[in-house]
């Protein structure tokens, strides 16, 4: 037997869901139930219809119900004693960059390159990174929401399964919702009159498996709100994009829909201002999660904000010689 590796069971299982498991995903249930099984796997079982909840096939969007009789199959996961995955100085940073923490939450500032979760040829992400820093809670903590890789800012991780079913609602629009608002330079000069994007979004997975957003008839409604914020001449806006729909890649696909692609964007960019941009030091994507409020269980709204860093501060600086 691999001794990277063990079966975590030598035939199948069935969980029974209990009311405080209720309401998330079969998907997010797996890689909780089976702690270091890759997310490929995860959707593999599933796909293959190895996994069955009541007895048939689900998808990976299913939401689980109490009472559901959910079976597993046997699975390789990594030995419980395996080295740590996450360095120590990526640990300090998401320890420091917490922005707030209750017995229900936590608030994290998310650096720019890092993914939320591990896959697709990552060893780890933050959840992973945050389960590692906090090993007492690993079996607790969960995404609540994701934010690509690239980008920066406020990610909320609950720390209780009611925590996150409460939040999972408030982002599909339950009660006064989650207000997310986001910062990005863009190419151009932003005319300030347009402050709305209603485009449809349409997602399409190429042969790579690489995963692109194109506006399209046919796609899902999305609506992206912008205001300008800063004015470099006509070289470059910093512009504040509020999505008030939650689709994949939403922001960077308005924003180049509009004319005005994101600094840094390897996907909807333009070559030519991100080089600029990177040349003077602006080495990231320029999207950055500024804040967020929602309302907590309790009815306290929690209201945090988080700052973009050294690298967008310089650039923004080194811009400002170009006129409001």
């Amino acid at each position: 037997m691999n001794t990277d590796a063990c079966v975590i069971s030598s035939s199948v299982q069935t969980d029974q869901i209990s009311d405080d498991q209720a309401g998330q995903r079969i998907d997010n249930y797996l890689l909780t139930r089976l702690k270091g099984a890759p997310r490929t796997l995860i959707y593999r079982i599933l796909r293959k219809g190895e996994v069955r909840v009541n007895k048939g096939r689900v998808k990976p969007e299913y939401r689980l119900q109490a009472g559901d009789l959910v079976r597993i199959p046997p699975v390789r996961l990594p030995e419980a004693d395996a080295p740590a995955l996450v360095g120590q100085g990526i640990l300090n940073a998401l320890q420091e960059g917490i922005l707030y923490e209750d017995k229900g939450l936590i608030v994290v500032n998310k650096p720019p390159g890092l993914a939320v979760h591990g896959g697709s040829g990552l060893q780890f992400g933050v959840i992973e990174a945050m389960r590692q820093l906090l090993p007492a809670e690993a079996q607790l903590l969960e995404l609540v929401h994701r934010l690509d890789r690239d980008t920066s800012g406020c990610l909320m991780i609950a720390r209780r399964r009611s925590m996150l079913r409460h939040l999972h609602a408030a982002l599909r629009g339950e009660g006064k919702g989650v207000d997310k608002r986001y910062l990005a330079l863009v190419r151009g000069r932003w005319p300030s009159h347009l402050k709305k994007v209603h485009a449809p979004l349409l997602k399409n997975n190429l042969r790579s498996g690489e995963r692109m957003v194109e506006v399209n008839p046919e796609g899902k409604e999305s609506l992206t709100e912008f205001r300008v914020v800063q004015r470099f001449g006509d070289v470059a806006t910093l512009v504040e994009a509020r999505p008030i729909t939650g689709r994949t890649h939403q922001i960077r696909v308005h924003a180049r829909h509009a004319g005005h692609p994101i600094a840094g964007d390897p996907k909807y960019g333009d070559d030519d201002f991100s080089r600029m941009i990177r040349d003077m030091g602006g080495k990231r994507l320029f999207l950055h999660a500024a804040s967020l409020e929602c309302e907590l269980p309790g009815g306290e709204r929690l209201s945090v904000r988080a700052e973009p860093g050294e690298v967008w501060d310089r650039t923004l600086q080194g811009l400002s010689g170009g006129g409001q």
